[in-house]
């Protein structure tokens, strides 16, 4: 039977395949510290649990409207309008399982299939939103991140980029990969070329509420850009629910179509999640502050100890809970290829971590090579997870490789 080439080519989210690959390792008694997926190591708070288990009791468990119970949509409009400065509609907003879904909602509402659509996306980036873009029939256009600008993007990079083809620019901001920050300056930059080019903005916000050094800044809250921006956020970082699957978007005029597709795919989001969602973002914020601040104090410690590594620099990241070190003298040191080659070495050291190409193709003309490490680890297992990194890159054998005989048990 014939597979449609759609399936064939949809990409993936190689974090949970690496995860796949550790848990299997782990049933056979291997003894591996995992710092490859975004999963937070706390458990969500009791009040949202006692709110949903409140919801279920009550017989909130049918279908509700594809946008979202009205009373929950509210809520997201109100925190929406406080914490991006701009006034936000209950109509405006889209409830939807998990923020991801609406990035190929947002590619399919800004973008025809195979009308040679174009959507510029972050470089080194989500790999879902290029997968996407393919998926929907829309052209991928990788816009590349320096790290010399902390992990942001040049602006004269992002206008080269832009052509009469362009439908929607992704940014992500903080950034999954590297934890970067787009500045504000940035931001005003890229407000201007929207407008000026006539471009959706697809603000991937997910990270908003972990921002460490400054206040967070949305490109939504510059002045005519909420109308061409799809704000796009969720519970699952800032209330450590990823499994719950609970997400949003905002946008005055995609939102009855955005909608419309949450009604083709999903029907409706989780009806008691919802609102698990509704009492997140109306109770004290304190256990989420309490994240944070246990979030920035592994933060420190880790780069503190990556830059501790020979072949080894680390930025210290501005938000989200990842960092993304450069060990371009690490790979050369050990005599490998690449960083994928570096991960694979680490791994049968007992330490589980993403290579830069989980994120998308190298950029041109960019040698460097990165992995990336989420930092949601207890500190106890980032301070173990490290020293075996140290070892497994300090004193491995002159080929590169691992010890032959017991490298586990040595790690």
């Amino acid at each position: 039977m014939k597979i449609s080439k759609r399936s064939e080519i949809l990409g993936t989210e190689t974090a949970f395949e690496v995860l796949a690959e550790v848990n299997k390792l782990r049933r056979e008694g291997k003894d591996v510290i995992s710092f490859c997926i975004g999963q937070p190591d706390f458990d969500t708070p009791r009040h949202i649990k006692d709110a949903a288990i409140t919801a279920i009791n009550a017989g909130k468990t049918g279908y509700t409207d594809s946008a979202g119970v009205m009373s929950v949509r509210e809520s997201v409009a109100k925190y929406l309008s406080q914490t991006r400065k701009i006034e936000v509609k209950p109509e405006h907003v889209v409830i939807a399982n998990g923020a991801k879904q609406f990035i190929g909602y947002a590619v399919a509402c800004t973008t025809d299939h195979g009308a040679g659509d174009e959507v510029i996306y972050p470089n080194p980036g989500y790999p879902i939103y290029e997968s996407q873009i393919i998926a929907k029939g829309a052209v991928p256009v990788p816009l590349p991140l320096s790290e010399g600008k902390g992990f942001s993007f040049d602006i004269g990079e992002l206008e080269r980029r832009i052509t009469k083809n362009t439908r929607m620019l992704i940014i992500n901001t903080p950034h999954n990969p590297t934890g970067g920050i787009i500045g504000e300056d940035d931001l005003a930059a890229v407000a201007a070329l929207a407008k000026k080019h006539d471009f959706w903005v697809y603000a991937d916000e997910i990270y908003n509420r972990i921002a460490y050094e400054r206040e967070f800044a949305s490109i939504a809250s510059i002045d005519g850009m909420y109308k061409r921006t799809i704000i796009s956020d969720g519970a699952s970082k800032t209330y450590a629910m990823t499994g719950w699957r609970i997400g949003f978007a905002a946008n005055p005029t995609l939102a009855p179509h955005m909608a419309r597709w949450v009604t083709n795919n999903e029907s409706c989001a989780n009806h008691m999640t919802q609102y698990a969602l509704k009492h997140a973002l109306e109770s004290p914020q304190d256990e989420s502050h309490k994240m944070v601040a246990s979030y920035r104090e592994r933060r420190d410690i880790i780069v503190g100890l990556l830059n501790g590594i020979d072949g080894v620099k680390c930025q210290t990241p501005g938000g989200a809970f990842y960092v993304f070190p450069n060990v371009t003298e690490a790979v050369s040191k050990l005599g490998m290829k690449d960083s994928e080659e570096l991960r694979r070495h680490l791994l049968a050291h007992g330490v589980a971590v993403l290579s830069d190409i989980h994120f998308g193709k190298r950029n041109p003309g960019d040698e460097s090579q990165h992995i990336r490490l989420s930092y949601v680890a207890s500190k106890e297992h980032i301070v173990d997870g490290l020293g075996r990194m140290k070892r497994a890159i300090e004193t491995s054998g002159n080929d590169g490789k691992a010890p032959a005989a017991n490298a586990q048990a040595q790690a």
